[in-house]
């Protein structure tokens, strides 16, 4: 990846570009921004450029993307390049070398390097461990180390954290430490789509660089100029469900190449909230409505929770452009036509003003961690009686 590749973020790389060819990098950055938008790419490419053998001297392409000190970073291991993220307690555990690794040390590891993995398919990805506690202090003290050495190759040491809203309070302090009187030949990247949560004292301390959610025409002019050999229908359905982040769409192509939309993973959370829409809108079936938000609370993470209301929004604008205009072709969902002609038939004085409104606050909600199964209930009652009008 150089600068060129960054996809729909102009104003941001230029900001960067000029930091580099004037010497003028601050010593910490805390790029924000909606999930999805490459905050952590652009991250790793300015780590590339700062340490490429071949780096363009004018800056405007970035790195070379070939040279032994890219292909370290793309792979993870660069002397000099450190990424953090939440990770399981197991991990980080002291082992006896000439003893066998135990199996819970064992098993967080097998987890970490699939994570990792999937970060080199994936760039837009964002890894965390589900049984994290956070960034660990250990995490942190281990930085605190690696800071006191010189860069072991020519370029600058860079320290990337993902999701520093979620450092544990004892790294906080001392990654406060290290922000307070930083080496100057380290530079922090600090990446988060929740800044307000990200220790005001920490925020304070880094040069915050926003970045834009990624446009329907960014994603398009990037699926067409890499992904040629995919058909416009399939370029459409990724544009329109990814909602302008990377991450989702990638995963969606990774899908589409493997065997089809069935494999991707939020194509099966929109299967499941619109059967779950239908039993929510059928006579008598409310209870099984009900137990499916039970269901889906227990069993699904945030993310996925999300991708659910997501893809009953998708829907819904779906349907009510269909409503306005029964010509209306360039659906979110292209593949779902007949059942968007069969509710915008059934159900065509429903409020989807309404209905996008309280869908966008379930989002919101689930985001900011307020409780899933009473977010959905309450969602539930409220989505019936507004698209149950008649």
């Amino acid at each position: 990846m150089s600068w060129q590749d960054i996809i729909g973020q102009n104003i941001q790389v230029s900001i960067l570009q000029k930091a580099v060819s004037s010497d003028r990098l601050a010593h910490a950055y805390l790029f924000t921004g909606p999930e999805g938008t490459g905050k952590e790419s652009v991250a790793f490419e300015l780590a590339k450029v700062l340490n490429c053998e071949n780096h363009d001297t004018s800056n405007q392409t970035g790195s070379c993307g070939i040279c032994r000190s890219c292909r370290e970073i793309d792979t993870f291991m660069h002397p000099d390049i450190e990424y953090v993220f939440p990770v399981e307690s197991a991990l980080l555990e002291k082992n006896d070398p000439s003893k066998t690794e135990n199996k819970r040390t064992a098993e967080a590891r097998e987890r970490y390097e699939s994570l990792i993995e999937t970060k080199k398919r994936n760039p837009f990805f964002t890894p965390s461990m589900d049984r994290s506690m956070g960034i660990l202090t250990e995490q942190v003290t281990s930085l605190q180390q690696k800071a006191s050495f010189m860069p072991a190759e020519n370029g600058k040491k860079v320290f990337i954290l993902s999701q520093p809203e979620k450092l544990h309070p004892s790294a906080a302090n001392k990654l406060l430490k290290l922000l307070e009187e930083p080496p100057g030949h380290i530079l922090f990247i600090l990446v988060s789509s929740r800044p307000e949560s990200v220790l005001p004292t920490i925020r304070s301390r880094c040069q915050i660089l926003k970045f834009s959610r990624i446009k329907s025409s960014d994603i398009e002019n990037w699926l067409q100029k890499k992904y040629p050999e995919l058909q416009d229908e399939v370029q459409r359905l990724i544009v329109n469900f990814s909602r302008g982040n990377l991450g989702i769409a990638s995963e969606m192509i990774d899908s589409f190449k493997e065997g089809g939309h069935e494999t991707f993973e939020g194509i099966a959370a929109r299967d499941r909230a619109i059967d779950y829409l239908r039993k929510l809108l059928s006579p008598g079936k409310l209870a099984e409505a009900i137990a499916e938000t039970e269901n889906l609370s227990k069993s699904c993470g945030k993310q996925e929770i999300v991708a659910f209301l997501g893809s009953l929004l998708l829907f819904f604008q779906d349907i009510h452009h269909r409503i306005i205009n029964p010509a209306w072709s360039s659906f979110n969902n292209p593949d779902l036509g007949t059942s968007i002609d069969r509710f915008a038939k059934n159900f065509p004085n429903s409020d989807f003003f309404a209905i996008s409104t309280i869908t966008e606050e379930a989002i919101r909600a689930i985001q900011r961690n307020v409780n899933p199964l009473l977010t959905l209930s309450v969602y539930s009652i409220r989505l019936k009686n507004l698209v149950g009008r008649t």
